[in-house]
């Protein structure tokens, strides 16, 4: 008998993901404030319901992908603690701060049930394959009920530690994915200015000292390297608001244990610069348009 998964968040990330727990056998209970999205899941195969207490009614676990901490929090005390059954698992995917996911989780212990926090790396197209990376923070026990629930939605899943802790690799992954992808732009920016060919430099980065994800896989520069968004003018892949939301998330956490974060804080104020020009549904690699003058 498959397990009935309750599904809370059908955006562009949860769509996918609940897409693929119904491709591999799960019943998926689904609720979203949007109706498009919550149609999208009802075509997939998903059951319809009116909120997020429904769909946790019953459910062996419950899924949420969420935009905030806020929102996180507000689901879970004030519909899902409620409604669910004393055994039910629950698995927020959400990116959000880490004291935030840590007093939901305790909250939720305190109630008797099991949590983990399980945020995602690999954007829409992995959410949409089931090729997603989770991080995941929790007890070894909630992390091995977790485990095959979330491999159904991805390939790599990652215990990080004790509550939380998924959500501080997730923060400090993207606080440097952030960081190398504005030095890459600046390098390239540079490198024009010198009067190097960019794809020559390319040539010679990519197989020296300076090689770097942002580089070899998601090259800001217009046909050079795979496929990526700068070869559809930015379009698609992780918006530069989303970029600035984690870069936000993973100053005010260094801010909180009192780590020195330079080049996190100047990603951060750079992006933020990006996102007031009117930029933040475009893709994070537009930075080098900036740094260009563009």
């Amino acid at each position: 008998m498959s397990q009935t998964i309750a599904f809370i968040g059908l955006g562009n990330m949860g769509g996918g993901m609940a897409a693929n727990l119904l491709k591999n056998g799960f019943a998926v209970r689904a609720f979203d404030l949007s109706e498009e999205a919550l149609a999208k899941a009802v075509e997939a195969g998903a059951v319809r319901c009116a909120s997020a207490a429904e769909a946790a009614t019953g459910a062996d676990a419950v899924v949420t992908m969420l935009p905030a901490g806020k929102h996180v929090e507000g689901v879970y005390t004030s519909e899902v603690f409620g409604a669910a059954k004393a055994d039910a698992l629950f698995l927020d995917c959400s990116t959000i701060d880490v004291a935030t996911a840590r007093r939901v989780e305790e909250a939720a212990a305190a109630k008797g049930f099991e949590m983990v926090d399980a945020p995602v790396s690999g954007g829409i197209a992995a959410a949409n394959g089931g090729t997603l990376t989770f991080m995941v923070g929790g007890s070894d026990q909630a992390f091995g009920r977790a485990r095959p629930i979330l491999s159904a939605m991805g390939k790599v899943v990652i215990h990080a530690g004790g509550a939380g802790n998924g959500q501080a690799a997730k923060i400090c992954n993207n606080m440097l994915l952030g960081a190398t992808m504005v030095a890459t732009c600046e390098t390239f920016a540079m490198a024009k200015k010198l009067g190097l060919d960019p794809q020559t430099f390319y040539d010679i980065s990519s197989v020296s000292s300076g090689q770097s994800w942002s580089m070899t896989s998601y090259c800001p520069v217009p046909g050079i390297g795979p496929q990526s968004p700068s070869d559809n003018g930015y379009q698609g892949g992780f918006a530069v608001g989303l970029m600035l939301k984690d870069l936000k998330l993973a100053t005010e956490a260094a801010a909180s244990v009192g780590a020195s974060v330079p080049m996190g804080n100047a990603a951060e104020s750079l992006y933020q610069l990006l996102a007031n020009q009117g930029e933040a549904a475009r893709d994070f690699s537009l930075m080098i348009e900036m740094l260009e003058g563009k």
